[in-house]
């Protein structure tokens, strides 16, 4: 595969991951949306099929890692580290442009993203904050608990992808990234309750710088204090992940 080859597919691929993934997070937050408090578990697969929809359409041009912890992952693996940067900057520009899209289908809810008087039960209605909707944000702010989090639960999903290259007929059958799709589902669902699962730094840090310059009225802090974990978490998990592979399989 190109260089071009590679930052294409990684590009296209990653926004339309975030495009799904922060676009489920916009349906189930804002006020005015018809999924409304619909839920994490429709948040779950929300990314899933996100993950299911940019793999596939990247695959073909890039393999579809879509991920920084699975690319360093593969890399530390194989000792193959040449690509890497172009799969690294493919995704960090698809995460930021996923990010804008998911922005311009919810344009009309976060514009309506103000408090409002006289509704129609006679009460007000209350900003809602916008963070969550393009990045994670812990339920309890805890460092050290937060990025061993993000490192078991990338383990979780990093290890099982390089495992999944064991099973004969997985990728030429054409199931692997559907496999790979309910695995993300899983770890939402099993392990995204304390950080809300970002297992992938590109899909917050992309989303975060795009969060802090959008025009989104009463969209709150960017929180940045906090932007490192979702980074170095998943990194490290990927690492791990790697050398747990090279040393047991």
């Amino acid at each position: 595969m190109s260089n071009g080859d590679i930052f294409l597919g990684e590009l296209i691929g990653t926004a339309i991951l975030i495009l799904f993934g922060a676009g489920v997070c916009a349906a189930v937050t804002l006020n005015h949306s018809k999924a409304k408090a619909s839920g994490w578990t429709v948040i779950a697969f929300g990314w899933g099929f996100g993950v299911l929809a940019g793999a596939y359409t990247a695959a073909p041009l890039s393999g579809g890692q879509l991920n920084p912890a699975v690319t360093i992952g593969i890399a530390v693996d194989t000792g193959k580290w040449d690509k890497v940067w172009v799969y690294l900057l493919g995704q960090m520009v698809g995460a930021m442009l996923g990010a804008v899209l998911a922005y311009l289908v919810y344009l009309a809810q976060f514009q309506a993203n103000v408090r409002k008087e006289g509704t129609t039960e006679g009460t007000a209605v209350e900003p809602t904050p916008t963070l969550g909707i393009f990045s994670t944000i812990p339920e309890i702010r805890n460092p050290v608990a937060n990025l061993i989090t993000e490192i078991i639960a990338t383990i979780g999903l990093v290890l099982p992808i390089l495992a999944f290259g064991l099973t004969k007929g997985l990728g030429e059958s054409g199931t692997l990234v559907l496999i790979v799709s309910l695995l993300v589902v899983g770890i939402g669902l099993s392990l995204g309750g304390p950080t809300g699962y970002a297992i992938n730094p590109a899909r917050d840090l992309g989303p975060r710088i795009v969060h802090s310059f959008l025009p989104i009225p009463n969209k709150g802090t960017s929180n940045w204090s906090y932007a490192w974990i979702p980074v170095v978490g998943p990194l490290i998990g990927g690492a791990l992940s790697g050398l747990i592979y090279n040393a047991a399989f």
